[in-house]
């Protein structure tokens, strides 16, 4: 068995390592559909949730996995701290460390924000990335391939020989970027869908293929798994860039709709990592039909975020 000292990013997991974290997650989510939910292996552990950035799901999901673990957990947010005085990441973090925290889990708009708290020597507690600016957010990749695995592959085992098209926008999106490295590692097939604008420099480089025609590759792929990405048009308006004419023809080249929707392969599911900007990347037909595993992901979460902190918080022996 493995032992997770930090998830910073899915090149952190090999397939083995990987298909251990889902095979634990699935062991986490069984227990989740019990009367009494909560299990004993945090009890006395102090978990920190450390979000610099505004957060629904993530920090939601988080705290309830470490809740379930017996975990006692701490979140904290710049508004009201001393972050707001003028306090550094690493004083803030050195803060933390000597009130005994056991595991730090980072939000922060900046890329390598994770990397530097869990290799500078601020803190001996285990570091788990929950986003960090453009560059990755690997719990959600996590349960994104414990989702496809599920529904596609019987629950168990990797990915081998699944296609999975992500399509929007790439550019801004860590999510894209821990699925694209994740699920090759898992054996399935990746193709990014975006126009050119919404694609970075150096994409070419990532263990995927590329396509800017979604009607294409919905068509000649026949993905198994159609993952639309939110417009982020946060990103957009700080970088001050016109990335598409208008939504309206984002919306026609490169939304999820009915007719699109109905191209799919039949056993083909849809996800989203949310929030969504619905009636842009996707509809609402799209998001709430059959085929849409979207809040089944928010579900899956918490038992792969519990499977992050149990492996990371707990020893061989202990196990």
């Amino acid at each position: 068995m493995i032992q997770l000292r930090h998830l910073l990013a899915t090149a952190d997991l090999d397939r083995a390592s990987a298909v251990e974290v889902l095979d634990t997650a699935a062991t986490m989510a069984a227990t989740q559909a019990r009367q009494i939910k909560k299990l004993p292996p945090l009890r006395g552990r102090t978990v920190v949730n450390l979000f610099f950035e505004d957060s629904t799901r993530t920090r939601i999901s988080f705290e309830t996995a470490a809740k379930r673990l017996s975990a006692d957990v701490i979140n904290f947010s710049p508004k009201g701290s001393s972050v707001s005085k003028g306090e550094s990441l690493k004083d803030t973090v050195l803060t933390l460390g000597a009130m005994g925290t056991d595991a730090i889990v980072v939000r922060h708009a900046a890329s390598g924000a994770p990397h530097r708290i869990a290799h500078s020597g601020w803190t001996n507690a285990a570091v788990v990335n929950a986003g960090d600016g453009t560059h990755e957010h690997p719990t959600q990749a996590l349960l994104d391939a414990y989702t496809i695995r599920h529904h596609l592959a019987g629950g168990t085992g990797d990915l081998a020989g699944l296609s999975v098209v992500i399509v929007g926008d790439v550019l801004h999106s860590r999510v894209a970027r821990s699925n694209v490295r994740l699920l090759e590692t898992l054996g399935a097939n990746v193709t990014l869908v975006a126009p050119p604008t919404l694609l970075p420099v150096g994409v070419e480089t990532w263990p995927c293929a590329v396509s800017y025609d979604l009607d294409q590759a919905i068509d000649q792929i026949k993905p198994d798994a159609l993952m639309m990405l939110r417009v982020q048009h946060e990103r957009m308006s700080a970088a001050g860039g016109g990335y598409f004419p208008s939504p309206a023809e984002y919306q026609r080249e490169y939304g999820l709709d009915v007719p699109r929707l109905g191209r799919l392969a039949d056993a083909a599911i849809v996800l989203h990592p949310g929030p969504m900007n619905r009636g842009l990347e996707i509809t609402s037909a799209a998001a709430d039909g059959v085929r849409s595993v979207i809040v089944e992901q928010v579900a899956n979460g918490v038992a792969v975020r519990m499977a992050v902190l149990y492996l990371a918080l707990t020893g061989k022996e202990e196990r």
